[in-house]
């Protein structure tokens, strides 16, 4: 009888799942659950399920730093990246290399999250607002150098404030 250790097995199991090519560069899209962003390391450490099964998930420091958005529990992403298994502990899990979030309201997601920021920085706060001039000091124009353009804007301008 041929007896393996814990550390064989497990060991044996990520060397088939490393070999295993459709899993090496995998979308998987889910829902977020039991987030956690650990600050010190920078790592992530997620769940993502659908509605019978789930899959963790780790998202190393390196590539959660090109994020656009935030992760949260509850949102609905599409990861990218290889399953695996961490021998340590002798589950498989998803190395995520990148994350987008799931639907067409991606843009405006990662644009809400940056304007919920800068207002909690206080960036659109009363007393960082400049007035706007009555009249500009400079113009800029750009056109070819063989274009009336200028002389069409000087000649409006000296007419409208002589």
């Amino acid at each position: 009888m041929n007896t393996l250790t814990v550390s064989q097995v497990n060991r044996y199991i990520k060397a088939i799942l490393d070999e295993a090519q459709p899993l090496n560069r995998i979308y998987v899209s889910g829902e977020i659950s039991n987030f956690k962003h650990y600050r010190q390391s920078g790592h992530m450490y997620f769940t993502l399920k659908d509605n019978s099964s789930q899959l963790k998930c780790v998202m190393f420091a390196g590539n959660n730093s090109s994020l656009k958005f935030t992760p949260e529990d509850g949102m609905s992403v599409v990861c990218f990246g290889k399953v695996s298994a961490y021998e340590r502990d002798g589950q498989y899990q998803l190395y995520v290399s990148s994350m987008q979030p799931n639907g067409l309201g991606a843009l405006a997601l990662a644009y809400e999250q940056l304007k919920q920021r800068l207002e909690k920085e206080g960036y659109f706060a009363p007393e960082h607002k400049k007035s706007v001039p009555k009249y500009p000091a400079k113009i800029g124009v750009a056109t070819s150098n063989m274009g009336a353009a200028v002389e069409d804007i000087k000649n409006i301008i000296s007419r409208r404030f002589p």
